[in-house]
């Protein structure tokens, strides 16, 4: 089988890794594409411009086949990285800068970046408990915008900071409390970031520890934020049944005195891995109730719940719409999905990508053949310029679904831009 995109990489740093793999000086290459394709326009001043993305250039359609064959790469991978690099400019200065570029803006001021050292014995108090939740909620809000790949070794690390601090310091009862809290929210960002990895960290293990430091803790509305986490994750890699049972427990974890706003969450949880376990009528009953649920909600009830920054309406009509797509109700899912992207925002690429995903499966269930295949260009290119393994399984459906269409004109290009060409 040819080598599939790889997500994320630029045109340009990839040109320059291949020629040099080659054993090639940029005069080397320009004078292979001279001799593949016939035009006498290439040198080694056009090659480096290339490689540096310089004022924004990048290698337009007509070079890339020649640029594949003499570097010996499939052109969907070149197609895959110049839309990652256009990609990359459109969205400004959020993708351009890098990871820890991204974290070192989103930590709260006068915390570097760089861990802190635990001292042993040392006393820690309830100051030094809130500054670590804004740390980890600084590490939750640069998930927004960036991927598994570029995130995942730091939240790991801090997780392993967060424990220990427990384990290697004297606090109060209090104290102790709100150190389990910080190391069951580090936990679910660690975990949630490990499932965009592709398998390269387990994010079984980060879940379980989470779930009981919030049981702990007791806290049962942040203990069901970490079953439901861990379901719902599980119930995505392909054992629906054994992800219901998990967000069955984080309904029965979070008892009743719970915001209205992290029952909403279970609920839509619920209704997605019912969907996905076959329960129609049980998908159907629990999204109305996850929507009640947000719209009765006091925002104000979760002030002191950071981790429920993200759960607000648009966010529960993205996930009815899934489920409705998932029930092949596109009539429902495609204008919940259209009014939720028009006002999203481009900069949480992986998020808008996923999105999009949804609305091109929604539209093909519609007949809506022409509009599904542009919002597919669209999602595609989105998706190329991030690391993200949920991004990519997602493409990897839609090229599925794109693929018994093929015959419609406009799909067939989406198909000659982006699926791999059979063996």
């Amino acid at each position: 089988m040819p080598e599939p995109p790889v997500t994320g990489e630029r045109l340009g740093p990839l040109i320059r890794t291949l020629r040099l793999r080659a054993g090639w000086a940029e005069d080397d290459l320009a004078r292979a594409l001279v001799a593949v394709s016939g035009r006498n326009t290439i040198t080694r001043t056009e090659v480096w411009r290339w490689e540096v993305e310089y004022e924004g250039r990048t290698v337009g359609p007509f070079w890339l086949p020649h640029l594949a064959h003499v570097l010996n790469v499939p052109v969907c991978r070149l197609q895959a990285a110049r839309a990652a690099s256009k990609a990359a400019r459109r969205i400004g200065h959020i993708a351009t800068a890098t990871p820890d570029e991204v974290l070192a803006s989103l930590l709260p001021p006068g915390e570097p970046l760089a861990p802190c050292g635990t001292q042993a014995g040392r006393r820690v108090g309830m100051d030094d408990a809130e500054a670590l939740l804004r740390r980890v909620h600084g590490l939750r809000l640069a998930d927004d915008v960036l991927a598994g790949g570029d995130l995942v070794e730091t939240c790991v690390r801090e997780l392993r900071r967060t424990v220990n601090l427990f384990n290697g310091t004297s606090h109060t009862e209090e104290v102790g409390q709100r150190l389990l809290v910080a190391v069951a929210e580090m936990a679910q960002l660690a975990g949630w970031v490990a499932t965009d990895t592709g398998g390269r960290v387990d994010a079984e293990p980060l879940f379980r520890l989470g779930a009981s430091a919030a049981r702990q803790a007791g806290d049962g509305a942040l203990a069901a934020h970490l079953l439901g986490s861990w379901g719902y994750w599980t119930a995505n890699s392909g054992n629906a049944r054994r992800g219901l049972e998990l967000v069955r427990a984080a309904e029965a974890a979070a008892g009743t005195d719970v915001p209205l706003v992290a029952r909403s969450l279970t609920s839509a949880r619920l209704a997605w891995t019912s969907a996905l376990a076959g329960d129609d009528r049980t998908a159907l009953r629990a999204m109305g109730e996850a929507m009640q649920q947000i719209t009765d909600a006091d925002p104000h009830e979760v002030d002191d719940r950071l981790w429920l920054y993200w759960v607000d309406a648009p966010e529960q009509e993205v996930m009815e719409a899934r489920v409705a797509t998932q029930l092949h109700r596109p009539l429902r899912a495609v204008p919940l999905l259209r009014g939720v992207l028009a006002g999203y925002d481009p900069t949480h690429v992986r998020e808008y990508a996923l999105y999009t995903s949804w609305l091109v499966t929604a539209l093909l269930d519609a007949n809506e053949m022409e509009e599904a295949a542009a919002m597919a260009n669209r999602m595609f290119a989105m998706a190329a310029s991030v690391p993200s393994t949920r991004a990519a399984e997602r493409g990897d459906v839609v090229l599925a679904a794109l693929r018994h269409h093929r015959r419609v004109p406009e799909v067939a290009e989406v198909l000659a831009m982006w699926d791999a060409p059979p063996v």
